[in-house]
């Protein structure tokens, strides 16, 4: 088998599997628990909270666990919000993740879209306009949503110079960098962002668990209320084995991160070949990616016949964002960039990772390109 849809979820590295079963060996024991146990427990957290905020570039103090990327995306949409009394309005990138936009909608903060240009990337002319006119009066306090890197496209958006945009403003700037973790540097003051959401699963850690990052002195409340843990912004029991997996994954996907780099000439020469052999259009090539994401269709070749054809040929691949409930539908993210119907209703995501071969990528191309004789390029005959 060859997978092909990192994006989706990361396999487990063996140094999260070996911090987890550590952290099992410690027994069954709280981290809020006084007692010796207890105490082991909570250095195997906050150890693991040094390792992620040193991914990101942070204080270990300045880093809320999760229970994932969606909690932690909620976490700063409606704790944000709630923070402000409702005084701001949420302005969400068109290619913003589900995670992030349902939250805004459902904040009962006023949301505003904030386009993005046919090359993927965020307008950040229209930004600067829009906080030229801005109304705070009547709209509160700027508050823009915008992701790292596009789950989709792989397109990474200029989220340091967004955020000064919007900090010269009196703004405020949320982060989903869950798919920037551990494939592109990420460090929270050169990205001058305000809130910084990850997550374990993507960089090769745990399912499960996840962590926002704030700006000391940044507006939040909690959202869900309890015990007081983390600081009171996120009660309940902290998933310690799920917690010392995410800290040992992203400690090794930032030492990785050359490694996964130099995928990128293997992406470009897939993509090269898919283009001559099979007349795909590939979304984002003049823009800067993330060096395992592709996003391509062959219109007439359905993006969910080509996802069933490439599975029976032991290919795993996605179609859009695999974290909508297994759905199949035309891409929100293609569409706001301008792709015409065509493409979007046929528009693929491959994405590879810290086990990916150069092989994968061949294989890949083979499959789908057998895939597209059996069905669309048959036609041509």
């Amino acid at each position: 088998m060859i997978y092909a849809d990192h994006n989706a979820t990361s396999p487990l590295r063996p140094e999260a599997r070996d911090a987890m079963l550590a952290a099992f060996d410690i027994g069954a024991t709280n981290p809020s628990s006084v007692h010796t146990s207890g105490r082991a427990a909570r250095a195997v957290v906050e150890r693991a909270r040094a390792q992620v905020g040193g991914a990101i570039g942070s204080r270990a103090a300045d880093l809320i666990f999760t229970g994932g990327g969606t909690e932690s995306d909620a976490l700063a949409v409606q704790g944000v919000v709630d923070a402000l009394e409702g005084r701001c309005t949420l302005i969400v990138s068109a290619i913003e993740h589900d995670a992030v936009a349902k939250s805004a909608a459902h904040s009962g903060a006023i949301v505003q879209t904030a386009y993005v240009t046919p090359a993927g990337t965020l307008d950040l002319d229209d930004l600067r306009l829009r906080m030229a006119r801005w109304d705070k009066e009547t709209l509160g306090t700027p508050v823009l949503c915008l992701m790292l890197a596009n789950n989709e496209t792989g397109i990474i958006q200029p989220v340091a110079e967004a955020a000064s945009i919007m900090r010269e403003a009196g703004g405020l700037t949320i982060c989903d960098a869950v798919q920037g973790l551990g494939k592109i540097p990420v460090n929270v003051g050169l990205l001058g962002v305000d809130y910084l959401s990850v997550s374990a699963h993507k960089v090769g850690g745990p399912q499960g668990v996840g962590a926002l990052w704030h700006r000391a002195g940044a507006p939040l409340k909690a959202i869900l209320y309890g015990g007081g843990q983390e600081r009171s912004l996120r009660s309940g029991t902290e998933n310690v084995a799920g917690i010392a997996g995410f800290g040992a994954a992203a400690e090794a996907a930032v030492r990785d991160l050359p490694r996964y780099a130099a995928l990128a000439k293997h992406r470009d020469a897939m993509e090269s070949r898919l283009k001559a052999e099979g007349g795909v259009v590939v979304t984002g090539e003049g823009s800067p990616r993330l060096a395992g994401t592709s996003n391509f269709a062959r219109t007439g070749f359905r993006a969910e016949t080509q996802v069933m054809a490439l599975d029976l040929a032991g290919v795993c691949v996605s179609a859009g964002s695999a974290c909508s409930s297994g759905k199949v539908k035309r891409s929100v993210v293609l569409m706001a960039m301008g792709a015409s119907d065509a493409v979007a209703e046929s528009a693929i995501r491959t994405s590879f990772g810290w086990n990916s071969e150069p092989a994968d990528f061949d294989g890949v191309a083979e499959a789908w390109l057998e895939a597209a004789r059996r069905t669309v390029l048959k036609e041509k005959v």
